[in-house]
């Protein structure tokens, strides 16, 4: 896969793709409609995405058939308590050449992929969680001093079970910060479960047909980044962020102050633009509104919310703050 691309795509081919993406999709995974179009709007824009829910409902599954239907390099990675740094990007290897001289080569690890598919990341320890660090951020290894590129696209999928689970550690923020979206996978309705056992357990399995490659993802992402945002809708994600902080003096921020003991980072506000921009391509519009960024707003924040003592007591999650400044935090003047 090339790290460029100049494939010029339309509003419409984007609109066109996207709804095909979501289809074959669709042909594997059953219901679960806002968790796919999140997953999908993070591989648009050249995002990671961090799927949490307890085991059992399809989160790998959906990531697996993401792969088959974009057509791209793929590479699972099962996270353990004993998995070390190097088992995840790499290393030097001695060997000896036909002169008899040795030197080192370099193996690389499961990074190296178009789509990574971090599975249970939080059973692994913080040291080799942080492995990834680099790799999300400058899509780059470094190995002994030498720096490897990634090629493009490159996102990280990585499910994780809840915290409360046996065997589980913490994400450190700045890991959980790189992530663009958090989505949280609900447990099905009843008929959707009725459809799942229908699809799994007869003599035939769904199979999701190839509907994109990585050229075109990397064209949607281009389109996607050219979708023009007003100043005053801006300003409406910069001051939702704002809100976030407990040490600011806004009137809008009642639940901030009580359970929040740090707010979101300007990586929150990125994720607010850039997910508000593909999703007003998904809606046929080739500008960004106030509904896009709120419609992003629990996604792009929830993660980025670290909770004090007394949230967790009372059993306060972060989408109740983020609900909570969605209704408080005033529209700009003017709009």
């Amino acid at each position: 896969m090339t790290n460029a691309t100049n494939a010029l795509i339309s509003v419409d081919d984007f609109h066109q793709t996207a709804e095909a993406i979501l289809a074959e999709v669709g042909r594997v995974i059953v219901g679960q409609t806002p968790v796919v179009r999140q997953v999908i709007m993070c591989v648009i824009i050249g995002g990671h995405a961090l799927l949490e829910g307890v085991p059992g409902l399809g989160k790998t599954m959906l990531i697996r058939t993401l792969a088959d239907v974009l057509d791209l390099k793929f590479s699972r990675i099962q996270f353990t308590p004993d998995m070390m740094p190097a088992d995840i990007i790499g290393t030097n290897i001695m060997e000896e050449g036909e002169d008899g001289r040795r030197y080192f080569r370099f193996e690389a690890g499961p990074v190296f992929a178009n789509l990574v598919l971090a599975d249970e990341i939080n059973r692994a320890t913080p040291k080799t969680q942080s492995a990834l660090l680099e790799a999300m951020q400058e899509k780059t290894v470094t190995v002994a001093n030498q720096r490897y590129q990634l090629d493009l696209p490159f996102f990280v999928l990585a499910t994780q079970n809840p915290l409360e689970m046996e065997g589980t550690y913490p994400l450190p923020e700045a890991q959980l910060d790189r992530f663009l979206f958090k989505v949280d996978v609900a447990f099905p309705s009843t008929s959707e479960l009725v459809e799942i056992m229908d699809r799994t357990t007869g003599s035939t399995t769904p199979h999701a047909r190839v509907a994109a490659d990585g050229q075109r993802i990397l064209a949607m992402g281009e389109l996607a980044r050219q979708v023009p945002v007003a100043s005053h809708v801006s300003r409406y994600a910069a001051e939702l962020v704002t809100a976030t902080h407990p040490d600011e003096d806004m009137p809008a921020a009642s639940l901030v102050r009580q359970y929040v003991r740090y707010g979101a980072s300007p990586r929150g506000a990125q994720a607010l633009i850039l997910g508000a921009k593909v999703n007003a391509l998904l809606e046929g519009r080739y500008n960004v509104a106030f509904e896009d960024v709120q419609a992003v707003s629990y996604a792009a924040l929830r993660h980025r919310l670290i909770l004090n003592f007394e949230a967790q007591a009372e059993g306060i999650q972060s989408d109740i703050v983020i609900s909570d400044l969605l209704e408080r935090v005033p529209i700009p003047a003017g709009a």
